[in-house]
């Protein structure tokens, strides 16, 4: 996959050394040339530019990649990549760093943003995992809303404990994705059981979440 990164921070950087680790294809823009360090990241290309400015864009022909990464410290900036990224490139997905909470009702489809990821929601919720064991936790919102990443951990007496993934009934337009159990981390198949201490994450909408939490808790 080919993904592209505004801001070259540490943020960027540190999203960088992931995807090329995972055999990605990374380029990094930074207008700051004293954040352009070739020999921290010598797997990716690095290109000394304003992601804001079209013409830059333009040059580093944008609209051959998968995925535009807005990740730099200026909301305002990620905004405007987000944008440029959607309606002048047709890039296929734009994931958006959210700096300031305030701003998350911002980054939306109308400014051309996919996935946006706020720091301070995410450690919120990993609190809460913590502590909240058979509650429904909130991980990441797409798309303003229509859907939503969540969590909820089974209890170690969960009724649910040995029953099998096709035979679990789950609220119309809810889907289970991933189950972690330990430090494994399961693609759900018809016969996996489940088992107490399960991390089961799912794609939900809004709407849905209260009859999923009421679901995973009737017995089987």
């Amino acid at each position: 996959m080919k993904v592209a990164i505004a801001g070259a921070g540490a943020v960027g950087r540190a999203i960088a050394r992931e995807l090329i680790g995972a055999r990605h294809e990374v380029t990094l823009f930074e207008r700051d040339p004293r954040h352009i360090d070739r020999a921290a990241l010598p797997l990716a290309d690095w290109i000394h530019a304003d992601a804001c400015e079209l013409q830059d864009l333009e040059r580093a022909g944008l609209q051959s990649y998968d995925v535009m990464i807005a990740a730099t410290g200026d909301d305002k900036a990620n905004l405007v990549v987000s944008l440029l990224a959607t309606t002048e490139f047709a890039v296929n997905r734009v994931v958006a760093r959210v700096n300031d909470p305030r701003n998350e009702w911002l980054f939306n489809e109308d400014w051309g943003v996919d996935v946006a990821v706020s720091t301070p929601r995410l450690m919120a919720a990993l609190v809460e995992e913590a502590v909240s064991v058979g509650d429904l936790v909130r991980l990441m919102t797409f798309r303003q809303g229509q859907a939503n990443l969540v969590e909820l951990t089974l209890p170690d007496d969960t009724p649910l404990a040995g029953k099998p993934v096709r035979k679990l009934v789950l609220p119309r337009d809810v889907a289970l994705v991933t189950i972690i159990r330990g430090r494994r981390v399961i693609v759900p198949l018809p016969d996996d059981a489940l088992e107490g201490g399960d991390e089961l994450v799912f794609i939900a909408p809004d709407e849905a979440e209260t009859e999923l939490t009421k679901a995973m808790r009737v017995r089987s």
